[in-house]
């Protein structure tokens, strides 16, 4: 997730969504279309909808007062994985002013990384990880590389 955020911060394309623009249905479906895509569901509870991994370990939701108050510092947009949204492992916020584009990147990356988790137990804790991830981080030695001087 964090480097999809990064890649498309770095692009500089995709700002979208005008300072002063109110998000709208077609914005909204655009950001969350991944989402729908991969069969999360969704909700609508209030002022949130919220879509949630098959699994229920991750979600996306959009707050729909945070919305019509970009003025104010609530959050519009809340990325989250782990036990619920309101225990999160891991939470990303953002503002009305995010482009949509940016939104489904990460929405994209989130149905495609919950497919791929795997749980490992270990004897003092239990713990997710990716696939891709490595399990050990390869150790670095201390000394220099044979056949080096100084």
């Amino acid at each position: 997730m964090l480097q999809e955020l990064l890649d498309h911060l770095a692009d500089g394309h995709g700002w979208d969504t005008a300072l002063s623009a109110p998000l709208d249905e077609k914005t909204i479906a655009a950001a969350t279309q991944p989402l729908s895509d991969a069969g999360w569901k969704h909700t609508v509870d209030g002022r949130w909808i919220r879509w949630t991994s098959p699994a229920a370990d991750a979600g996306f939701q959009f707050d729909a007062f945070a919305a019509q108050h970009s003025n104010q510092t609530l959050a519009t947009w809340t990325v989250w994985a782990g036990p619920n949204p309101d225990h999160p492992t891991w939470a990303l916020t953002a503002s009305p002013h995010t482009p949509s584009s940016l939104l489904a990147d990460l929405a994209e990356n989130l149905a495609h990384a919950t497919g791929t988790r795997r749980r490992q137990t270990t004897s003092r804790e239990h713990r997710t990880s990716l696939d891709t991830a490595p399990s050990v981080i390869p150790a670095v030695p201390a000394s220099p590389a044979a056949g080096r001087t100084h």
